[in-house]
């Protein structure tokens, strides 16, 4: 899995790449709860996320606990249908808050 990070204004996006499963959970594990604790407004893009185990979903709510801790704001977008059915399914549709797009994302965070 690769990780791309940039910043617009005051949000930072993180942009992963790959499937989010056991074998690569870790990587984003490393990252997004300290990126969510650091920054007060943070993007995960998922658009390029084909897949999510139980595993994925984990370190996505470790990385929202951690923004929550924090009184952060952390804004999912770029589901596919089928990682958003993954969502769906678990209930964490309800957990996080999820926008259509990356314009939209930013501009719920604005």
């Amino acid at each position: 899995m690769q990780i791309g990070e940039e910043t617009r204004g005051d949000i930072l996006v993180v942009t992963p790449s790959g499937r989010l499963d056991s074998g690569s959970a870790g990587v984003l594990e490393a990252v997004l709860p300290a990126r969510a604790q650091a920054h007060a407004k943070v993007v995960l893009t998922l658009a390029d996320v084909p897949y999510v185990s139980s595993a994925g979903l984990r370190v996505l709510l470790i990385g929202a606990k951690a923004a929550k801790a924090q009184g952060h704001r952390l804004v999912l977008t770029g589901l596919s249908d089928s990682v958003r059915e993954v969502f769906d399914i678990s209930g964490f549709s309800t957990i996080f808050a999820i926008e259509p797009d990356l314009d939209s994302a930013l501009a719920a965070l604005a």
